[in-house]
């Protein structure tokens, strides 16, 4: 086997094509999109004008275009809400999840192969008909894009089937997101959370030299007043019916909301956008509490620059 690939079906792929994608994006993500034509892959936050995200996008400068990576559940609704603001702009957007797939891989088994190794200091490498991205935050973890024959090629067990060893392969996936305190949005938490409350200042997903974008001026006051009162923390969860959106709180009083999950023996571990004091949550009745709170791999006191 060349490398211990995973596909991630759970993901999906936009498209930014033509001569404007770049300008396009820097008016609509958090992070600097001009650094995609430098090579370099992206963690970013797209937002609404109140500077709420409705998805973490994972960009990355692909051959045919620069390609977002973001839940299945919400490529069509992004790309729709996308479309609207191309106007005259040479930029087409499209999914292009028919022809080329999502893959993951957690380490390389053998860094002397370049098919799989990206060199020190960079963050994306196409090599032998893949595109390959470092995971912000997460070193050893990398994206891994191509055809589904492409990417099949590099495994003896890969499948491309939604089967029990795919369903294992994403619950992997977001275990590991869990643990390098890595944020993701879908369709129960979009449009809930400012990219602060999801740590994307502290993974290096926000520019705040960049110039306007869409949501700009909330998340740049947010950050110059320090008033970031709920942050993602990750916790532990008792057995029991979680999801996505769920209401928690922690045993002090601290209360937020769950987005993301995988269960680990007896219960879950998970990420929340909690208040960082007691005492906000107004209907403590609807609230599971959360078993303890969990260390995140960096600290929540200052922002990357």
């Amino acid at each position: 086997m060349n490398s211990p690939l995973a596909w991630l079906p759970a993901f999906g792929l936009l498209r930014f094509g033509g001569a404007d994608a770049v300008q396009f994006l820097q008016g609509q993500i958090s992070n600097d999109a001009r650094r995609l034509a430098l090579g370099e892959s992206l963690l970013a936050a797209y937002s609404t004008p109140q500077g709420r995200v409705i998805a973490v996008l994972h960009l990355l400068p692909h051959a045919s275009g620069i390609l977002a990576v973001l839940p299945q559940e919400l490529v069509e609704p992004v790309a729709a809400r996308l479309r609207k603001f191309v106007l005259r702009a040479k930029v087409e957007i499209t999914n292009v999840g028919e022809t080329l797939c999502v893959a993951g891989a957690h380490s390389v088994a053998d860094p002397s192969r370049a098919a799989l190794a990206i060199p020190a200091g960079r963050t994306y490498l196409e090599s032998d008909g893949l595109g390959i991205a470092a995971v912000t935050g997460d070193a050893g973890r990398y994206w891994v894009i191509g055809t589904p024959d492409r990417v099949a090629s590099h495994s003896d067990e890969i499948t491309l089937q939604r089967d029990s060893a795919a369903d294992a392969a994403e619950h992997a996936w977001r275990l590991a997101d869990i643990r390098a305190g890595l944020a993701q949005v879908y369709g129960a938490t979009s449009e809930l959370f400012v990219a602060q409350m999801l740590n994307l200042d502290l993974l290096g997903g926000i520019s705040f030299t960049k110039g306007c974008y869409t949501g700009q001026e909330i998340v740049a006051r947010t950050q110059h007043l320090g008033r970031i009162k709920r942050r993602m923390l990750r916790l532990e969860l008792p057995r029991g019916e979680f999801q996505r959106g769920a209401a928690v709180r922690l045993p002090d009083g601290r209360s937020g909301r769950v987005t993301e999950l995988a269960a680990t023996g007896d219960g879950f571990e998970a990420l929340a956008v909690m208040s960082l004091e007691p005492g906000e949550a107004e209907d403590r009745d609807g609230f599971a509490v959360a078993v303890r709170e969990l260390p995140l791999p960096y600290s929540l006191g200052a922002a990357a620059s």
